[in-house]
Order: structure tokens, then sequence, then C-alpha cells
């Protein structure tokens, strides 16, 4: 009687034994298996950072910006993209190295120089438009002034035609009476004189038709030196009107979109690149 509650209390001790076995190993294994639970929920948690990091900085790269001053939107959007990258960095899971660092502040330094230099450049819009109100105003004055000197010369012309011709005529019409004289062969002065005086009319007919030619010809050399003249300077100020119209038209248009999205498109490839140096899971193990 004796033998037989020995042989049952070894074998509840060794029961115990293999169910205190049992027990510990499925401790173990539900602490593996909640380590790698966790493990696989920190690299969730951290590609999801990426993911909404990436998300907002391709919206903030395709933003546009409604109307000019297109400047009075640069602070605010800075912010904004200085507090995407802040969330990004202030994740329990993400590992920010000196690459990132290194990275992240030249992406900031390019934008901030591209945006100060557009601000520049919208600061001259008002300076930029009244000159280009001065140049119209200009290209119609010039165009007065040349009108004006046109008229002005061709007066100067048909009075002085209208003088030599009236002269002309006087000249051909004394000629023409000289020449009709008779004098008997016998009054040698007056014929002599007559002659004298019919040659000296003649010299100075010929004289007031050279002056004509040389009047014509003069104010044929002078209207060309006014045009070409007018045409420079109308040459010159409609260029300076077309430079400025297409200076207004890019000042009028965002072109700060360009550097944006390139400062966003570096800000992604850091994230990513950040991401493949420095896995999520590699922080668990």
């Amino acid at each position: 009687m004796t033998y037989r509650p020995q042989t049952r209390s070894r074998e509840n001790a060794t029961r115990q034994i293999s169910k205190s076995e049992r027990e510990k190993k499925m401790k173990e294994k539900k602490q593996r298996s909640a380590g790698r639970y966790l493990e696989e929920q920190a690299e969730v948690s951290a590609k999801q950072a990426a993911e909404k990091t990436i998300a907002s900085l391709n919206r903030m790269g395709n933003q546009v910006f409604a109307l000019s001053p297109f400047s009075q939107y640069f602070d605010d959007w800075l912010v904004n993209l200085r507090q995407i990258i802040s969330e990004f960095e202030s994740n329990p899971q993400t590992q920010i190295d000196e690459q990132f660092t290194k990275e992240r502040t030249q992406a900031f330094l390019d934008i901030e120089s591209a945006l100060a230099e557009r601000r520049i450049q919208e600061s001259s819009l008002d300076g930029e438009a009244k000159e280009l109100a001065d140049n119209n105003h200009l290209l119609v004055e010039t165009d007065k002034e040349y009108a004006e000197k046109t008229r002005q010369l061709s007066n100067k012309r048909n009075a002085d035609v209208q003088r030599l011709s009236t002269e002309i005529r006087g000249l051909e019409d004394d000629a023409a009476s000289q020449e009709q004289i008779k004098l008997p062969f016998y009054k040698f002065n007056a014929k002599k004189q007559a002659a004298e005086t019919l040659a000296k009319t003649k010299q100075e007919l010929k004289s007031k038709k050279n002056e004509l030619e040389v009047t014509l010809s003069s104010f044929a050399a002078d209207q060309e030196k006014l045009h070409d003249a007018y045409e420079k300077k109308k040459q010159e100020i409609t260029e300076k009107i077309e430079s400025l119209h297409k200076t207004l038209e890019r000042l009028e248009t965002d072109t700060s979109i360009q550097p944006r999205q390139t400062a966003c498109d570096a800000l992604t490839n850091a994230v990513n690149t950040l991401l493949q140096r420095n896995p999520p899971s590699d922080k668990q193990q």
C-alpha cells in the first residue's frame, strides 16, 4: 500500500514539470510573437509617416498661387513646408542622419534663395509698369514729332518751290519778251544793251532753275534723314516696350512653381534615400 502512493507522487511531479515547461515555452512564443508584431507595427508606422510626408510634398510642389503679387504666398508656403518636414523628423520611428540633415538644409537654402530673388523681381512691378506707360507715351510723342517735322519740312519746301517757280516763270516771261524786241541795225548800243540784258536774264533763269533742283534734292535728303532718325528712335522704343511687356508677363505669371517643385522633389528624394539607408525594421532588432 505504501508503494502505490509514491508512484502517483512521482507521476504528479512529472506532470507538473511538463506543464511548467509548456507554459514557459508558450510564454516565450507569445513574447517572440509580440516582438515580431511590434516590429511589424513600427515598420508600418515609419512607412506611413514617409508616405504621408511624400504625399504632402507632392501637393506642395504642385500648388499654384492664384493672384499676383505671388510673393504674398511665399512665407505661408515655406512655413507649411517646414511643418511637413518637422512632423516627419519628429516621428519616433524616423532615424534622422547627417546626410538627410544636409540634404534637407540645402533644399531649404535653395528654395529660400529662389523665392527671395522672385520677391525682388516682383517688387519692381510698379516701376516696370510705369516705364512701360512712359515708353508708350514716348512712342506716341515720337509719332507726333515726326509728323510735325515732316509737315514743317513739307511747308518749307512748298514755299521755296512756289517762290522759285514764280521767279522762274517771271524770268521766262522776261526772256521771251526781250527776245521779241526788234531794234534797227544801226542802233548798235541799244542792240548790245538788249543782248546783254537778255543774257543776264537767261543766266538768272538758269540759276533759279538750278536753285529749284537743289531745293527739291535737298528736301528729299532732309526727308530721308528725318525718316531714318524717326524709324531708328521708334524701333528703340518699340523694342523697349516689347521687353517690358515680356517682363510684366513673367511677373504676372507664377514663376515660383519650378523652384518650389524642385525643392519638394529634393526633399522627397531625401526622405526616400533616408529610408533606404535606415530601414524601419532595423531599429527594433
